[in-house]
């Protein structure tokens, strides 16, 4: 959806000053909503007690940005040694971490248990053995399958290649003890930016019911449930909101009537990443050309190596011209990068107002899988990010990629196995 009154009201009278001195491409991230959101999430949850968002680090893996959540006292939600160490970087260890991969290979389980470990959150039973130093605190992640439907992102659970299937459940955390473990956590991830809470209130309900049940089974207590992510943020500016409070007062509600029951609850933890920072970012673009045939095309000096969501899955992104505001769209142009695939859009058949040669062009909520699933088809490079911070000032927070950078991995010393 269009990025929140203040957002816009701090950057929009800097933009253009911010691009002169930049450059363009570039996404923007806002410190202000970042935060503000952060806040809301903990209040949201505040009743339940040892609740603790753990930050999707591949949503937004930037050090100056994982140094804001952990000021929020968040931990971090890794999928793999690379996510492990930028985390560990900004000083985060032990229960700060949860590891959560799937198809693991020794080598992060080695760099899961260094420098402080971290929760560890098996994807598969079969991992159990192939664990090097198995950890006293273990979670397991569950795969309800035909029990739960997905959402269009995350899919249809019988589909997909993570967690544990139902039958396994029991004989996963029973080997788990076998190996030492004493304390257990349990974990899944059913939907992917869903805004309709009650999603995630059914997802809480159904980790309970694990609970309980292999309590039962084994005479063990769970320390914490990770209900995993998937809050979702309304990207069409006609979409409804996350109604946050309403997930909040029913998630308590249930932890409410478990301790009443049981006479006490595990931990609440989250893996939110979209929700946190998706509408706090933006990609600034500048238009470089335009193109009229069957279609008009607008090209812009940024393409899926910025920001792949729209080719990839069709996503919808809203697009302004700030200095348009008060301009009537004129016809539907397709806004086009300059790969050579034709699904290289980051907008198509949008209604924009007369857009020209050097306008700039904001690409809204590019928080959270945008810089960080970017690539390097056709040699083009991801480009720098900001940060606007809560004083006003602009802050670079990485640069853009250069071609020594795409050219490093071919200097390297010759290897032959000879026949």
């Amino acid at each position: 959806m269009p990025m929140s009154a203040d957002f816009e009201g701090r950057l929009y009278p800097i933009l253009e000053r911010v691009a002169a001195h930049f450059g363009t491409p570039f996404h923007i991230y806002d410190e202000a909503g970042i935060r503000r959101t952060g806040e809301a999430l903990k209040g949201a949850f505040s009743r339940v007690p040892g609740f603790r968002e753990y930050f999707a680090v591949k949503a937004l893996p930037n050090p100056r940005i994982l140094a804001i959540m952990r000021e929020m006292g968040f931990g971090f939600d890794c999928s793999s040694a690379p996510e492990l160490m930028l985390c560990r970087g900004v000083g985060a260890r032990g229960d700060d971490l949860m590891f959560t991969s799937n198809n693991t290979d020794r080598r992060e389980f080695e760099v899961a248990a260094a420098d402080g470990g971290c929760i560890l959150n098996l994807d598969d039973i079969s991992l159990v053995p192939k664990v090097p130093q198995f950890p006293e605190l273990i979670s397991f992640r569950y795969n309800p399958g035909p029990r739960r439907s997905g959402n269009a992102i995350i899919g249809n659970p019988v589909e997909a290649k993570y967690g544990l299937a139902h039958p396994q459940v029991v004989e996963a955390y029973r080997r788990a003890i076998g190996r030492g473990a004493g304390r257990f956590g349990i974990h899944t991830m059913v939907v992917s930016n869903e805004r309709d809470y009650t999603f995630m209130v059914q997802t809480v309900a159904m980790l309970f019911e694990l609970i309980e049940w292999v309590a039962a089974e084994l005479n063990v207590r769970f320390e914490f449930m990770n209900m995993g992510g998937g809050l979702g943020i309304p990207y069409r500016p006609e979409d409804e909101p996350l109604n946050l409070a309403a997930l909040g007062a029913e998630v308590t509600e249930l932890f409410d009537r478990f301790k009443a029951k049981h006479g006490y609850t595990p931990r609440l933890y989250m893996e939110s990443g979209r929700y946190v920072t998706g509408p706090h970012g933006a990609l600034v673009v500048a238009a470089i050309n335009r193109k009229d045939i069957y279609r008009t095309y607008i090209g812009v000096d940024a393409c899926m190596s910025a920001l792949m969501r729209p080719g990839m899955y069709g996503a919808y992104h809203h697009i302004t011209a700030p200095k348009k505001l008060d301009q009537e769209p004129a016809g539907p142009v397709d806004v086009v990068g300059s790969l050579c695939e034709n699904n290289d859009k980051f907008a198509v058949q949008r209604h924009l107002p007369p857009i020209v040669d050097g306008d700039l062009l904001v690409i809204h909520d590019t928080g959270a899988h945008g810089h960080s699933m970017g690539f390097n088809y056709n040699g083009r490079l991801r480009p720098q990010e900001l940060l606007l911070r809560c004083d006003g000032s602009v802050e670079r927070i990485r640069r853009a990629e250069t071609v020594a950078d795409h050219f490093a991995t071919l200097k390297f010393e010759p290897n032959v196995l000879e026949m």
